[in-house]
């Protein structure tokens, strides 16, 4: 058996999930929050429900790696730091240089540093952290898990923008997508529910949280997503705009007075989508509870339903036909409501919901009718899991795995 950790570090927080590998049993999970900030938390589950709550400074991302280990091993989760036989990071970006997940070495660090300009707010953090781990483990195996992997071989009309070709051969400018290890993931475990192998399944993927991406899977290969080169493309999210008129940007600089794009940028990734349009609240559960008497957090709702059924609609035509809708992530695990709007706009391709079956939070389970066509499915999302798994798979030469 061996004990393999997930990380997932952003600017202020850390997230974590210690596994036993073959059996892939969560031991411990938690988090650092507010990291770099007086009274950071440090939290975690572990045991037979016990659980840990610590509350100090944490003023660097070495001091939380650090501190890390050291509580994994004063709760009694591990004895010593060597009984942890494997690490896996998410990395946000990957460029066209990672089309899987990879085994980190000096080299690949520097490769991953260098695609920092691809997602500045975490490819830095995230190589940072690597560099942290590798130093207090430095016999211990250590690969890098891809947001973008998923997506760097799909068909060069689904991944490259009309503009001068040049630019993507230059620059890099190119759809990169995002949320592929959730993607992944839930394209395989939905496969598996309905007995099929995802070779043989035309598959939609939708993973609705706070930020929401849309992927079609042909054949099991992953032919387009609905993020773009950066993740603020698509459909509407909590507080980001989905795809937008570039020409809007100039109007609406002039006539707010902004200079500075990177400003623009920011509102449309954080003060736009949901919130922006219900002027409410970026989440669904408050837009539901208010749209009877709200007709702005009711149009925000329809909004957002109508940009996934476009979505929907688009994908199945490329592919030719659709087997399998999957919902995943906060809304696409919690929405019964929302699952069931989006599925009635799609009767047209022979599905419908079965409403006992849809009366569920977060549980594994087909949703549509027993005679529809396509099937439904609700199917939680476990990235930590698909980690860790990457981990086991590129490890498989690795005594200690």
């Amino acid at each position: 058996m061996a004990k393999v950790l997930a990380i997932n570090a952003g600017s202020s927080t850390l997230k974590w999930q210690l596994f036993e590998m073959p059996a892939e049993t969560v031991l411990a999970k938690g988090m650092i929050d507010r990291l770099g900030m007086a009274d950071s938390v440090f939290t975690a589950k572990y045991g037979d429900g016990k659980k840990f709550k610590m509350t100090r400074d944490i003023k660097s991302h070495d001091l939380a790696a650090t501190l890390l280990l050291e509580e994994l091993k004063d709760l009694g989760i591990i004895a010593r730091f060597e009984d942890i036989s494997g690490i896996g990071h998410r990395v946000v970006a990957g460029g066209e240089t990672f089309q899987d997940s990879v085994v980190i070495t000096a080299q690949t660090l520097r490769k991953i540093e260098s695609l920092a300009e691809y997602a500045p707010l975490h490819n830095p953090t995230q190589a940072y952290y690597i560099r942290v781990f590798m130093k207090l483990l430095p016999r211990v195996l250590q690969v890098a898990v891809f947001d973008t992997s998923l997506f760097a071989k799909m068909p060069p009309q689904n991944y490259l923008y009309s503009i001068p070709y040049d630019y993507y051969e230059k620059y890099g400018a190119r759809k990169y997508g995002a949320h592929g290890t959730s993607h992944r993931y839930v394209s395989q475990q939905a496969a598996k529910l309905l007995g099929k192998p995802l070779a043989d399944l035309k598959m939609i993927t939708l993973h609705l949280g706070s930020g929401a991406s849309i992927t079609a899977f042909d054949h099991g290969q992953a032919v387009d997503t609905s993020m773009g080169f950066t993740p603020l493309a698509g459909i509407t999210m909590s507080t980001r705009c989905g795809d937008i008129d570039v020409s809007l940007l100039p109007y609406l600089m002039e006539k707010l007075h902004i200079n500075k794009m990177s400003d623009m940028i920011d509102i449309l990734n954080h003060k736009s989508g949901l919130l922006g349009l219900s002027q409410l609240s970026p989440d669904q559960r408050d837009l539901e509870q208010a749209e009877a008497s709200n007709p702005l957090a009711k149009q925000a709702l329809a909004i957002f339903i109508n940009r996934v059924v476009k979505y929907i609609g688009a994908y199945a035509a490329t592919m030719n036909g659709l087997d399998a809708l999957v919902f995943t992530a906060g809304s696409g695990e919690n929405g019964i409501e929302l699952r069931a709007n989006i599925i009635k706009q799609l009767a047209y391709f022979g599905v419908q919901v079965d409403p006992q079956k849809n009366a569920v939070r977060g549980k594994a389970r087909v949703i549509s009718t027993a005679d529809s066509k396509v099937a439904a499915v609700l199917m939680p999302t476990n990235e930590e899991l698909m980690i860790v798994r990457d981990v086991m798979r590129l490890g498989h030469n690795d005594p200690a795995l």
